[in-house]
């Protein structure tokens, strides 16, 4: 159970956790995902894997994760020799809530002639089961490398292996799980708000809908939605997605202008994720202070999971963080 912050209101939070970031010698990692508050603090910025990656490569002896859990976990994976906090362990995903490890594994053994090309947006006992994990920025990449003979069960999200099947000509085996927030999206109000904006982009994550999707001038990863922010030519963006990205697009174009898509009732709210708000400033002061809610991990189970990420990054480390689907194998 997560502790429940307690009254603080008397702290300075920024500078207590600070003050907490030294004396523990600890790197704090934010999602895009994250309040804005939040992100300005942190050493790192980005997008989940981009975000243990770099953690692994520090000589940090804590890493506080300002995501969701399967992001913690991740980086405990990745780095097994340091401890690894979660502001609010209750932070969890609806697309690893779609994929019970049981379920899954049956699924597995009802298909034997498919491998398994798993999305990141999973638990630790899922990527133990899959051959190959994959980001929204390496998933083209991988799918490249693959032979057109061999089957695939593509999991948990729909909505990223049904964007793959179709701009690969591909017929994976997609499991039902989707993404809360961007399945909040509206068309209808996407084309009102195109009509108002006629001459601005859309950049649209490849977890929202085909009929989100069908309308995206560009498709991609949170980073690769903010690095073609700054190579448009135009000055206005309609980005789908959660909308705390935006806050690094403003920080970075402050002369351009970000719209986020509307959700069905035509504003955004719908579409902040429940699961990334439940981090607070109070709750990551707490957990450098008390070095908990803390992620602990089977080993075994930790190597398991960690041949489906070795094989991503031997496959698509090039692409790993750049955001850019379609981008060319590593080395390539």
């Amino acid at each position: 159970m997560t502790a429940q912050p307690l009254n603080l209101s008397g702290l300075d939070l920024r500078a207590e956790i600070d003050r907490l970031r030294m004396e523990r010698n600890a790197v704090i990692l934010a999602h895009y995902y994250q309040r804005p508050e939040i992100q300005d603090l942190a050493d790192f910025v980005g997008d989940s894997l981009e975000l243990s990656r770099k953690a692994a490569a520090t000589d940090a002896d804590v890493i506080a994760f300002c995501g969701v859990k399967f992001m913690a976990d991740t980086a405990k994976i990745l780095s097994p020799q340091k401890i690894v906090v979660l502001p609010d362990m209750d932070a969890g995903c609806s697309l690893e809530d779609s994929c019970p490890p049981d379920k899954f594994k049956a699924f597995r053994e009802a298909h034997p002639d498919h491998i398994a090309l798993t999305y990141i947006n999973c638990s630790t006992e899922v990527k133990a089961l899959s051959d190959v994990i994959v980001t929204s920025s390496s998933a083209e990449t991988i799918l490249a490398q693959i032979p057109p003979e061999q089957k695939i069960i593509f999991g948990p999200d729909r909505h990223l292996g049904g964007y793959l099947n179709r701009k690969f000509g591909r017929d994976m085996l997609l499991w039902p799980g989707v993404c809360i927030v961007h399945e909040a999206f509206s068309e209808t109000e996407l084309l009102k708000l195109k009509a108002q904006h006629p001459d601005a982009p859309i950049a649209a994550h490849p977890e929202c809908p085909p009929h989100i999707v069908d309308h995206a001038d560009y498709v991609g990863s949170t980073s690769g939605i903010l690095q073609y922010a700054k190579t448009m030519t135009g000055d206005t963006l309609i980005v789908a997605t959660e909308p705390h990205i935006i806050h690094q697009m403003q920080l970075a174009m402050p002369d351009k202008t970000f719209i986020g898509a509307p959700g069905a009732d035509g504003n955004c709210n719908c579409n902040i994720c429940p699961y990334m708000a439940l981090n607070t400033m109070e709750k990551l002061y707490l957990a450098l202070r008390d070095l908990q809610p803390r992620i602990e991990m089977d080993e075994d189970l930790r190597l398991a999971a960690k041949k489906s990420l070795d094989r991503m990054l031997d496959m698509a480390s090039g692409t790993v963080g750049l955001g850019d689907l379609g981008a060319k194998p590593f080395g390539g």
